[in-house]
């Protein structure tokens, strides 16, 4: 291995101007070379899977304790931190605590989470509170992410969080046309994605997939126009089972890891 670094550190130094028996005189006086040389080889060759992210048992501690941290510092509202299998924090809060929860984690120094990503919306029907929120938030000033969790049903509206980070306006109207959760306080809380008149929540699993109306060019109007759905036969295939549910076996497979209790006391 060393001999096939060797050989490639002597050819890029002939490119810059330098003999080939100079090479091994450098490589004396510039060890780190060869050493990160060596490294990256060995590690290159060692690595199966390189799409995967590396498990860090330090980088999945640090996050671990800032999630009790979180958990210590907001009693009230902080129901459950817990881990993925992904080494990436969840922090499950109340209803009510989506604005207090939020801005400690922008504005508190420990934290920083400056960065609103993204929110998310999932449903599940079978619960008493189908719906779950879900707010990513960054950290650039400690290169880290977070997830923090609410939970709702079709009547109780959530606060909007638009005044702690302005991006998560259209994140809420999105989730708001998607899905029917109401924000309370939201500045303009209309429709984002579907057309106007639209009727119904297309994220919703009692909403159908095909849909309640089709829309059409009417070559005799010479406009679109919206008319209920009609199938063909040939397209009308009902099975039982949810389309939803595409991977029935990883239904119970759980990979989350309750943060709340340390390392040690788990050993």
């Amino acid at each position: 291995m060393a001999s096939n670094i060797l050989r490639k550190l002597s050819c890029s130094l002939k490119n810059v101007g330098l003999s080939g028996s100079r090479v091994y005189q450098g490589l004396s006086v510039a060890p780190s070379v060869l050493s990160r040389c060596l490294s990256s080889e060995a590690s290159a060759g060692a690595e199966s899977r390189p799409t995967v992210r590396q498990h860090d048992a330090v980088a999945r501690e640090q996050i671990s304790d800032f999630g009790r941290y979180v958990a210590e510092c907001l009693p009230k509202y902080v129901q459950k931190v817990q881990m993925t299998g992904t080494d990436e924090l969840e922090v499950l809060i109340a209803p009510e605590g989506v604005v207090p929860v939020l801005t400690f984690l922008k504005d508190h120094h420990n934290a920083q989470f400056a960065s609103l990503a993204d929110i998310g919306g999932v449903d599940v029907p079978t619960r008493m509170y189908r719906f779950e929120v879900v707010y990513n938030l960054l950290s650039l000033r400690y290169n880290t992410r977070i997830r923090v969790k609410t939970y709702t049903d079709e009547l109780t509206p959530i606060d909007s969080v638009n005044e702690v980070y302005k991006a998560a306006n259209w994140y809420e109207r999105e989730i708001w046309d998607m899905f029917g959760v109401f924000f309370a306080d939201h500045p303009d809380l209309r429709r984002i994605l579907t057309d106007y008149g639209f009727e119904g929540h297309p994220f919703r699993k009692d909403f159908p997939l095909s849909g309640y109306v089709e829309v059409r060019y009417d070559d005799a109007k010479k406009r679109v126009v919206v008319e209920p759905l009609e199938l063909a036969q040939e397209f009308r295939r009902f099975e039982l089972n949810s389309p939803w549910e595409q991977f029935p076996n990883f239904r119970d497979t759980s990979v989350i890891e309750d943060a709340t209790t340390p390392a040690a006391e788990k050993k």
